[in-house]
């Protein structure tokens, strides 16, 4: 297929740039790596015509790695920096390096400004202030103010390009002046009203300011309770105040009330996406990487919790080595050992999902944590019961030893009510220690239940059959 065919049909229907598996079509791909082999300017361009900025990062991301600077160059002016918001830190921060610092400079001043905050946030201290120097000084000053609040807070969020009129204007007033004025924000859905010292004094909707006459003032139609989001604020619970309150977007304000900036939906939807996929990242111990980094800077990010494992594991051994004469009398204990161990781990990580979710969307409180505690153990009680009676009697047939099965019916009991309780105590006991329940639950909550599992085991086999 030639250049021409690709760019006619992606003119015809943007979504065919991928295949049924989701993937970049390889014709997209072997097309752009043409293009940048043969420095073909046009027919590069023809290719990216008329994509999303999305779009036009899968197809970075689908490149070899080699080529992605080379795009950028090559794409000229049709590139838009936004795209490189889309693709992974490590991809990202590779393509800056590579760039001349005057060309991103360059790719910026057309970025709005959440979004440029967004690229030079993970960029070296040095590296962005060389791009910042290239910045015309109005916009630098916003830039600079945005990353001087702390990292995943609102202020770093938030676009400092909005419309703001005083509450005493008439509608027609403030109509002309959006007309008018060129350095506004091409888009918007909302106006903010403002005293002289530009506090926050209201915010008024595109649709209400439509159906009013020219001559009602502001002041009559604005509305004053408009959510701002303080500057400071942690990015995920203002996301909270977005599901809250059903809102486009949202003022943000500093210490003084004063309006600094706007948060909007398009960048509540991208931090939930991240804090869901960092909670889950963080109950597996994996930190902050990504699938484009190194194998070097993966192995660094892991090595920590795997060093607390082994720790935990060690521990579990030195239980089982307290009964090491109980087991070499009777050998089907180590057999069974494994299905107390593992049950408990997996009715623990179940408990322990469900209580960091509740935990960090705030629905677990001091009003129903207890009988949320209660409703947790009866539950690891009913399901521990259950898969006694399983086990037991497969303890039973398996050995031909009835007592056998007594013994592992009453320690899967007592594991998977430890687990239960361990599966929300121990997220809840460590938020209540200030530490992130989602780093350090899981390995704390499978120490308990191997410990509490081969314990009872074992120490029931031992005293029930006099080993």
């Amino acid at each position: 297929m030639s250049e021409d065919a690709v760019s006619d049909d992606i003119v015809e229907n943007e979504a065919t740039i991928y295949a049924d598996s989701g993937e970049v079509r390889s014709s997209i791909v072997e097309a752009v790596e043409g293009a940048i082999e043969a420095q073909d300017k046009q027919s590069l361009r023809e290719v990216l015509a008329d994509l999303h900025e999305s779009e036009v990062a899968d197809i970075i991301e689908a490149i070899d790695e080699t080529e992605r600077a080379a795009l950028v160059e090559l794409a000229g002016d049709l590139f838009d920096f936004a795209a490189l918001t889309e693709v992974d830190e490590a991809i990202r921060t590779a393509i800056i390096d590579e760039l001349p610092d005057e060309r991103v400079a360059e790719g910026m001043r057309e970025m709005e400004s959440d979004d440029a905050v967004y690229l030079l946030e993970d960029l070296e201290e040095g590296d962005r202030e060389a791009i910042l120097e290239r910045i015309p000084f109005q916009d630098r000053v916003r830039l600079r103010r945005s990353l001087d609040y702390p990292d995943e807070s609102a202020g770093r969020r938030m676009a400092t390009e909005y419309i703001a009129v005083p509450p005493f204007w008439t509608v027609g007033q403030t109509i002309d002046y959006i007309r008018a004025d060129d350095d506004l924000p091409e888009r918007f859905s909302q106006i903010f009203t403002v005293d002289p010292t530009f506090r926050l004094t209201g915010s008024l909707s595109l649709d209400m300011l439509l159906r009013a006459g020219r001559d009602v003032a502001v002041d009559t139609i604005h509305d004053t309770n408009s959510h701002p989001v303080p500057a400071l604020l942690d990015q995920e619970e203002a996301a909270r105040i977005f599901e809250q309150y059903d809102l486009l977007s949202a003022p943000v304000v500093d210490e003084n009330e004063r309006l600094v900036g706007v948060l909007t939906i398009d960048d509540v939807v991208d931090v939930i996406q991240e804090e869901a996929a960092e909670d889950i990242r963080r109950l597996a111990g994996v930190g902050d990487e990504e699938l484009s980094d190194s194998v070097r800077q993966i192995a660094r990010s892991r090595i920590g919790w795997l060093s607390v494992n082994l720790a935990t594991a060690i521990l579990a051994s030195l239980v089982i080595g307290a009964f090491d004469a109980t087991i070499s009398q009777m050998v089907a204990l180590a057999v069974l050992m494994p299905i107390v161990a593992s049950m408990g781990g997996n009715a623990g990580t179940q408990t322990m999902t469900v209580a960091v979710r509740a935990i960090s969307e705030k629905e677990l409180d001091s009003y129903n944590t207890r009988s949320i505690v209660k409703k947790e153990l009866q539950v690891g009680f009913a399901n521990g019961a259950v898969f006694a009676v399983v086990v037991g009697i497969v303890a039973t047939l398996w050995f031909g030893e009835p007592e056998l099965g007594v013994v592992i019916a009453i320690a899967m009991i007592v594991n998977m009510v430890s687990a239960a309780a361990a599966g929300i105590l121990i997220p809840i006991g460590l938020n209540k220690m200030g530490a992130d329940p989602a780093i350090a639950s899981g390995t704390f909550v499978t120490t308990v239940t191997d410990v509490v599992g081969f314990f009872a085991f074992l120490g029931l086999a031992a005293w029930w059959f006099g080993i």
